[in-house]
């Protein structure tokens, strides 16, 4: 039986016990603070990044995995007769995903996937691919599949308050005061055709009204929408917000599985705390 590894990068934002199923290695990416580099949830965690924020109004750079590290990291794998199976960050969001296909040519046997995507979303192939793993699937067959699945994951989020992103330059002092003033949360969207990201619905409200609408406009854009697991990730939110999420979910007696997630240092470092998604896939 052939040897396949599973890896992906850190920001696909899955954890503990889903972790330990998949048994996928996770790669990090880099948060570079201060002069300070970090790697995405070995030896920074997003809370750190919130507390610096705090007290310096300054957030952390973030950096892809480069070339070389893909190749020192998976040759002894290799080397040891596996074939290696990464899910990487979406390539519009990333450098990761070209640095990984330019070691795939240098050292072979390594087959980088493009999630077009990000946190749990990417997490969806994860689990797709560890299951195929399972089943016996040659690789090049899993590759095949997994890639398929790419355009049916669907990544969404609400953003509570914008200061994140207006230190990071994405929107102006001015917007975000606005929307700060006139309560507006905006659905951010992913686009899953390369990964890159756009502005939705724009929500007026308390937080908790919001979350509950959200949860129906996402669900019932899509005629079939699948059934066996959805992700609830945030990047840091009183867990109340968690609960109202996840009973709009149980109301629908729908889904066999629902994860909920922590997001990694990389996502939540442009998002900032109070930003909750929902994560699915359909047929």
């Amino acid at each position: 039986m052939a040897k396949i590894m599973l890896s992906a990068d850190s920001t696909c934002d899955i954890s503990g016990e889903l972790l330990n199923r998949t048994k996928a290695k996770l790669f990090p990416l880099h948060i570079i603070l201060g002069e300070t580099s970090y790697d995405d949830g070995v030896n920074i965690h997003p809370d750190e990044i919130y507390a610096n924020f705090r007290a310096t109004g300054k957030l952390p750079k973030t950096a892809a995995v480069n070339t070389q590290e893909y190749i020192d990291f998976f040759q002894p794998y290799i080397d040891d007769g596996y074939d290696i199976i990464h899910i990487n960050l979406g390539s519009a969001l990333s450098s990761s995903y070209q640095n990984c296909v330019a070691a795939s040519k240098i050292i072979g046997h390594l087959y980088p996937i493009d999630s077009c995507n990000l946190s749990s979303g990417s997490g969806h192939l994860v689990i797709e691919a560890a299951k195929r793993i399972q089943q016996g699937m040659d690789v090049e067959q899993i590759v095949s599949e997994v890639k398929a699945l790419v355009p049916k994951c669907h990544a969404s989020f609400i953003i509570d308050k914008l200061d994140y992103l207006r230190a990071g330059g994405r929107c102006s002092t001015l917007a975000m005061l606005g929307a700060n003033l006139l309560q507006l949360k905006p659905c951010i969207l992913v686009n899953n055709k390369d990964g890159s990201m756009t502005v939705g619905k724009k929500y007026r409200g308390k937080l908790e009204k919001v979350l509950a609408s959200y949860v129906g406009d996402q669900l019932s854009q899509y005629d079939k929408v699948r059934d066996d697991k959805i992700f609830i990730t945030h990047a840091g939110i009183d867990r109340k917000f968690i609960d109202i999420v996840k009973a709009e979910l149980d109301k629908l007696k729908y889904f066999k599985e629902i994860f909920i997630e922590r997001a990694s240092c990389t996502i939540s470092s442009h998002c900032g705390p109070g930003t909750l998604g929902i994560l699915f896939m359909t047929e």
